[in-house]
């Protein structure tokens, strides 16, 4: 009989569905059963509150929106750390990551005091009457911010991967440079895109430390969900505040099977369309 270095199936798959069960199952489920005090029509009235669904167009309409915004500039930032060499290129690679590495109370305090009416870029705002901080534009500005690595980070090993002769060839048979971005470049690229997209939509709609020092907090206004739901926690509204957790959870749970949809998709036509 082989001796194995590593334990078996059967202890490590017990140890896997134990560790998942008390860490992310149990806590899920709390939540759920919290919420279940309430009743169908309890909890559909918590959940479609005015204030409520004002915060859910902020955080789910401004996250999509900064999904989208990142989901063109991270292309083009995953491009020119692939196709270019030039001075800085490490240090401009490493920046990339700054949002992954820097705790995002600090990223809002950093956001807020730069796009503040006398900080050092929304005093320039401020000459043409726009206000970023404290307003919904602040906290596009922070999601985008915490969104680009998703989108640079997904993009940039698919590129790197990329078999320029395609593009080449295009070019000597007489492609337009949008001939081939669309027929070539576009088909690669586009799982990937969608993938890092979604990423980073699903991450900026959890988003809280980087959002409320910019926000202004204003109810109806520029109140994010994860902040209302912070708010019924301090009045001891439990169950409400998990009736809305529970809206936020079936929101991540949606996008989860959309990310796992969409990677499927990558790995299936990296591979020659082999299932």
């Amino acid at each position: 009989m082989r001796r194995r270095i590593l334990p078996g199936f059967g202890l490590t798959l017990g140890f896997t569905l134990l560790y998942l069960g008390l860490i992310v199952l149990l806590p899920l489920s709390a939540t759920v059963w919290k919420t279940s005090s309430l009743g169908l029509e309890g909890f559909w009235e918590v959940a479609t509150t005015p204030r409520a669904l004002a915060s859910y167009r902020v955080t789910f309409g401004l996250s999509l929106l900064a999904a989208l915004v990142n989901g063109v500039f991270g292309v083009i930032v995953a491009w020119m750390l692939v196709r270019y060499e030039f001075p800085g290129k490490k240090l401009v690679d490493a920046m990339v990551d700054l949002p992954f590495a820097l705790p995002t109370a600090v990223a809002g305090i950093a956001l807020a005091t730069l796009y503040a009416p006398q900080g050092w870029l929304g005093r320039w705002f401020e000459e043409f009457g726009i206000k970023v901080a404290f307003t919904p534009a602040g906290i596009f500005v922070a999601l985008t911010f915490i969104g680009l690595p998703f989108v640079v980070r997904t993009v940039q090993p698919v590129l790197e991967q990329a078999e320029r002769e395609l593009e080449e060839a295009a070019a000597s048979l007489g492609a337009t440079w949008w001939q081939t971005v669309r027929r070539i470049i576009l088909p690669v690229l586009l799982p990937s895109i969608l993938t890092g997209v979604a990423m980073a939509f699903a991450r900026a709609i959890g988003e809280y430390g980087s959002v409320i020092f910019i926000a202004g907090n204003m109810p109806m206004i520029s109140e994010i969900t994860p902040l209302l739901i912070v708010i019924k926690l301090e009045q001891y509204d439990y169950a409400g505040a998990t009736a809305l957790a529970v809206v936020m959870l079936v929101a991540s749970f949606c996008l989860l099977l959309v990310i796992n949809t969409l990677q499927w998709w990558t790995a299936r036509r990296s591979s020659g369309g082999v299932a």
